[in-house]
């Protein structure tokens, strides 16, 4: 009685301690929420300041005005961030379609992105209404991560060009033949070399800015690049281009109809389709790695490819950029202790006050700060060490990568990556294509015995191993080991058969997948190593031969030097371990008795051992699965002392060391 009180304080002691336990789910809300919404506050702000010069950075570079970049941004916040999908990922203008939106730009104008946005996301929509945000987590990573290199490098290359505060030529590839020519124009003129010295400077701020203490480091690097960067663009003697920011409300375009209807052109329409893919690959593979950076809900991808749908709907609406969800901005939400939606919500909320309250603020900011800014993103895109990576991982994967990158750069985003879908359907195909042959010779017969999958890119191979038999008298063609036969193999494989036939083989037997052998096809036919194993486990016809009552097993404990094995215990039936257990006892304990039995007849003569065991050679199955101890049962003899093991009288201590001898080399054996 004592020691039950005595437990009972103790644990209303420590119930005391410790009230989280007892308060109940309620209590423990109430104190977590404040704690969260804090920290929310506090994410939010970071992000904010992220987001800021990568919006302003983005629109620049897809040579759109400044505004529609941060009118994105606002969307991405106060819109989505609403919307069910992703607790904490972030969206916005992304730097990987900036390069589309350019090359569109130029081509078609500024009215006609408004549609293009508006038609990509009502795509986006339909898809995740669909339920088909799952089918973008199946494509190859090597054509991801190909993908995100083609989008890097030419940003790289695009923003190189705005450090020097010059006008880039086009595409990837213009750029790069215009090197020469903008490396000496930089040299020559003193404006362009202030503006690459800020580009560079912001560029080294990014890379290197982790490497700062821990309090200081807690501050966005692009932050960091865009006021410094402002205050030495302010200083005397520097004259570089800056930002041009106007009103958002100004920056608004609502297309008419004459716009919509440009959307029948198949440039637009392309561009509509690959709009759409891109933005939702990049959401969907963002959400992927902003889920393995913390441990609270995960993403629904269809309600995320939903969200992403309206975002950019209403975007295309208002005529600005496209958005995604970035990483750059979600990694930043995370670091900085997001919990929940508000963090996210409220970044657009700053962006919005920030733009229309403060946009003179904007244009104090160097155009090659923000180019800096976004050769730091498009490096980290490019990613260079991801190629060696993949190549020693997988070179088949890493040929895949470099395809993708490379059509990317040369030609345009949809056919790179289309180009790496379709390199990475061959390799798959090839190496599912794995077909094994193998030709044995069984009495006068020919057997080709071909295992895994055969389909149309293995076909060369296919025919030389047919004509490996062809010519032979009896052949045997045994594919029931296939997995897959296409219809390529499968008639290659039944016009060899039937050529063969007419050539005047002597018997031809094709066994497709499925189908049973031929009634006069021995078990030998099928397979050499087979046949060669059932010879191992068959007795011979004379052994089998009927025996003329039941036989039973030598009496196990009656012979001296015998002794019955310890009891063990028997795995329950009808399990592989009893399957396995009788089969290994049946075994032992046959040819145990076998060799006792030999040492009593050579010793002592039929009529101390069964005449039947002399006549017939062994006992039958069933006088073994009867067990032990059957040998003194009263059977007749019928003159021949059936089943009796030899008298005491007669046994002699050499008898007793080789019937041993010959129990222990049966239970080897």
């Amino acid at each position: 009685m004592s020691s039950a009180r005595t437990r009972t304080a103790g644990s209303a002691r420590h119930a005391r301690r410790a009230p989280g336990r007892s308060a109940g789910p309620a209590a423990s809300g109430q104190s977590a929420r404040p704690a969260s919404a804090g920290t929310d506050i506090l994410a939010s702000l970071v992000v904010f300041l992220v987001a800021l010069p990568l919006c302003i950075g983005v629109a620049a570079a897809s040579g759109v005005p400044v505004a529609l970049g941060i009118i994105s941004g606002i969307i991405g916040g106060l819109v989505v961030g609403f919307l069910p999908g992703s607790n904490l990922q972030v969206s916005g203008p992304a730097a990987g379609l900036a390069g589309l939106c350019l090359e569109f730009t130029t081509e078609h104008g500024l009215v006609m992105l408004g549609p293009v946005v508006l038609a990509s996301g009502l795509i986006q929509m339909g898809l995740g209404a669909l339920r088909m945000g799952r089918l973008f987590q199946s494509i190859s990573l090597a054509v991801v991560q190909g993908m995100l290199a083609g989008i890097g490098l030419p940003l790289i290359l695009s923003q190189s060009y705005a450090l020097m505060d010059s006008k880039q030529l086009g595409s990837a590839v213009k750029n790069i033949g215009g090197f020469p020519q903008l490396i000496q124009t930089t040299l020559a003129d003193p404006h362009k070399m202030a503006a690459l010295f800020l580009g560079v400077l912001s560029l080294a701020i990014c890379f290197l800015w982790k490497k700062v203490p821990a309090p200081l480091s807690k501050v966005p690097a692009p932050l960091i690049a865009v006021m410094l960067g402002s205050v030495i663009a302010a200083l005397p003697g520097f004259e570089v281009k800056r930002v041009v920011v106007g009103s958002l409300l100004d920056a608004v375009n609502f297309a008419g109809p004459s716009e919509f209807a440009g959307l029948a052109d198949p440039a637009v329409l392309t561009m509509v389709v690959t709009f759409a893919v891109i933005a939702s690959a990049e959401s969907l593979f963002s959400a992927a790695a902003v889920d393995r950076m913390h441990d609270g809900r995960r993403t629904q991808y269809n309600a995320e490819l939903f969200s992403q749908g309206v975002g950019n709907t209403l975007c295309g609406l208002l005529g600005s950029l496209p958005m995604t969800a970035v990483i750059a901005r979600s990694a930043a939400n995370v670091q900085a202790g997001g919990k929940t939606k508000v963090s996210r919500i409220l970044h657009g909320a700053w962006l919005a006050a920030f733009g229309l309250l403060l946009p003179g603020l904007l244009g104090l900011i160097p155009v090659a700060v923000l180019a800096g800014i976004l050769v730091h993103a498009g490096w980290k895109l490019f990613d260079p060490s991801a190629f060696p990576k993949m190549w020693k991982t997988d070179r088949g994967e890493g040929i895949v990568m470099i395809i993708t990158t490379v059509a990317i750069v040369v030609a345009s985003l949809l056919e790179g990556v289309l180009a790496g879908l379709a390199v990475a359907i061959v390799l798959v195909a090839l190496r599912m294509s794995r077909i094994t042959f193998r030709t044995t010779s069984v009495d006068g017969t020919t057997c080709l015995i071909m295992s895994g999958n055969a389909t149309f890119l293995r076909l060369p191979k296919l025919i030389d191993a047919l004509e490996s038999v062809a010519g032979e008298p009896r052949i045997h063609l045994d594919l029931t080991a296939v997995t897959h036969l296409d219809l390529a193999c499968r008639s290659q494989v039944e016009e060899f058969a039937e050529q063969q036939r007419k050539a005047g083989a002597e018997h031809v037997e094709l066994l497709l997948p499925g189908t049973e052998p031929e009634k006069e096809t021995t078990q030998a036919h099928r397979s050499g190593l087979e046949q060669e194993t059932q010879a191992g486990q068959e007795r011979p016809e004379e052994q089998t031969a009927p025996l003329p009552g039941p036989i039973p097993a030598p009496a196990l404990g009656r012979i001296p030097g015998q002794r019955r094995p310890e009891p063990q215990r028997v795995p329950a039936a009808g399990s592989w371990q009893h399957a396995f257990t009788a089969g290994l006892h049946y075994g032992v304990q046959a040819a145990t008795n076998y060799a006792v039995l030999d040492h009593v007849v050579d010793n002592y003569g039929a009529p101390h051992a069964a005449a039947a065991y002399g006549n017939h050679g062994a006992p039958n199955h069933a006088g073994y699965s009867q067990g032990y101890g059957h040998g003194n049962a009263a059977i007749p003899n019928n003159g021949y002392g059936y089943g009796n093991p030899p008298e005491p009288g007669h046994w002699t201590p050499e008898d007793e060391r080789a019937a041993q001898q010959a129990y222990w080399e049966g239970t080897q054996q």
